[in-house]
């Protein structure tokens, strides 16, 4: 997982072509991470509706992606965000839902649980997603905290998802390949390139070799992809967050292996936003080739990009390019008709069944007493705190790019003296609209100044810039975020008590554009005590639209 604007990998930083594919090899029987065959020709692509990058404008960073039979998976990063490591669905490689998440909780340690500790910039970096024919189970592979690999399983990729092993070595940025022998192997490192063998049964690791030392010249590589491909072995790399590499051997998994740039300093399809890179490579039932990249698109976060890859003669991709940059708009991949739509990652949720739909993430691990859903989500304070950073159960969902807004319906007739409740735009640095419990009176308040430096301490815990007295138990929110890259961006605050007019409060809040929390702006419900436990909120709607 890449850092943005920064030439060196990210364990340092927190430690201190042309045409489409006409000759592409034969598609898989099951996931495109290995394959071998003579090459075929795909159907002109010419008249094939156009699709436009990026292909999803929310934060689903340092993509992992695959194809089983007609469907394609993919999975990202997540650090401290619980539920971890979201598992995207499409069958078009355009279109994409939420399908589950195969980190089903971050058991790595009290600091998740904001016990003791917080787990911001940690958890889930850069990982793995593979699917193994033989037993048609899934594989997520990711390590934690340097210290170890944890690897997940399940039959189908909604889940659900168990920790099948942990693994002593860390294995950075990594990518798992099922061989066509169904052997398991994984690319992993930085700048030092290492393919580690696991056991037939993916519980431990057999043998570890380094295979590549990056050349000064390049200076970083990470973010490993591990392939087979028509016999040869690939292990595609990022430069941060600038450049795109690949390695390949034609003697193994072990190598040797010779190095090629796919792309350097290439203009993305964002204006405003940064290089596309990182990411992976997938094959379609037809036999095309796409890269599926992230662009650094920051107050938002990492959007997915997608353009087509062809290969040269001797085996190296090259990514299509238009008017010499990654395109804004190519024509859609040539695939089946897909079964059903896609699960929109916008409009209404009214909190029905008896889990929270996979859009949900939460900050840190919940206290799972003190939160349910079914006739609307309900919110009880589990943490009394004047600091949101370290309140748990606090619910986040990703923005959706360009532009859009967040619409909160929240029942707070069940608040105590000193509680907080709301809707923030949340980030290292934040700034919530709310209803503060005092006294026995209750305001809708604007606050700003919530921050955390450089290693994740609070800094600033807010401070109220506007409000305003309510009455009755009922009150909607709504924050409007611009996460246009380039720039700081305005976020802006509103209310309503009579549910259709809404009036402005506060000032606009400035959402920073730094890449260092990685994770881009979200939107956060939150309720915590500042006084005594025992309240409780209610979340009867949340409308994400755009304009």
């Amino acid at each position: 997982m890449s850092c943005s604007r920064q030439p060196v990998g990210r364990r340092r930083a927190l430690a201190a072509g042309t045409g489409l594919v006409t000759g592409a090899f034969l598609p898989l029987a099951g996931a495109s991470r290995a394959a071998a065959a003579a090459p075929t020709r795909e159907s002109p692509l010419a008249a094939a509706p156009a699709y436009t990058n990026p292909v999803i404008w929310q934060d689903f960073a340092d993509i992992d992606v695959i194809r089983v039979g007609a469907t394609y998976y993919a999975s990202a990063s997540t650090m401290h965000y619980s539920p971890g490591a979201p598992v995207l669905r499409s069958y078009d490689l355009v279109n994409w839902e939420i399908a589950g998440h195969s980190v089903p909780a971050l058991d790595f340690g009290a600091k998740y649980d904001l016990n003791g500790g917080r787990g911001y910039v940690r958890g889930i970096w850069a990982s793995s997603l593979a699917y193994r024919p033989s037993n048609r189970t899934f594989y997520w592979l990711g390590q934690i905290d340097f210290a170890r690999t944890y690897v997940y399983t399940a039959t189908a990729a909604e889940g659900p998802w168990s920790r099948l092993t942990t693994i002593s070595t860390p294995y950075y940025d990594a990518g798992l390949l099922v061989d066509s022998d169904d052997t398991l192997y994984v690319a992993y490192g930085n700048t030092t390139i290492s393919v580690a063998q696991l056991s037939r049964d993916g519980r431990s690791q057999v043998r570890t070799q380094q295979v590549f030392t990056t050349p000064s010249s390049v200076g970083t590589l990470e973010g490993a992809r591990f392939y087979k491909i028509n016999g040869q072995y690939y292990i595609f790399l990022t430069r941060p967050a600038n450049g795109q590499y690949i390695l390949k051997s034609s003697s193994g998994p072990f190598g040797p292996y010779t190095m090629r740039q796919v792309l350097l300093d290439l203009r993305g399809p964002i204006p405003g936003g940064g290089v596309p890179h990182q990411g992976g490579l997938v094959q379609t039932q037809s036999g095309a080739w796409y890269y599926m990249a992230f662009v650094d698109a920051y107050p938002g976060g990492r959007m997915p990009a997608l353009a087509p890859v062809t290969w040269t003669p001797d085996g190296w991709p090259v990514v299509q390019l238009v008017n010499g940059a990654w395109g804004t708009s190519y024509p859609s991949p040539a695939v089946p008709t897909p079964p059903r739509q896609v699960t929109p990652m916008i409009g209404v949720d009214t909190f029905d069944g008896t889990t929270l739909k996979p859009r949900w993430e939460w900050n840190h691990n919940p206290d799972n007493t003190k939160w349910s859903v079914g006739n609307g989500l309900t919110l009880r304070t589990a943490t009394v705190t004047n600091d949101l950073y370290w309140a748990r159960n606090t619910l986040t969902h990703r923005i959706q790019g360009p532009a859009s807004t967040a619409t909160v319906d929240l029942d707070v007739s069940a608040m105590r003296d000193g509680d907080r409740a709301g809707l923030a735009l949340l980030r290292d640095s934040s700034a919530w609209i709310g209803v503060k419990r005092e006294g026995g009176a209750t305001r809708v308040v604007m606050v700003n100044g919530l921050t955390m430096d450089g290693s994740w301490n609070t800094t600033g815990t807010g401070t109220e810039v506007a409000s305003t007295p309510v009455s009755g138990g009922r009150i909607r929110l709504r924050a409007s975020a611009d996460i246009r890259p380039g720039a700081p961006r305005p976020g802006t605050f509103s209310y309503s008590t009579g549910g259709t007019a809404f009036t402005r409060l506060g000032p606009a809040f400035s959402m920073g554009n730094d890449w260092r929390f990685f994770m881009g702006y979200r939107f956060a419900l939150f309720n915590h005590a500042t006084q005594a436990l025992g309240g409780a909120v209610r979340v009867t709607r949340f409308e994400l639209s755009t304009p």
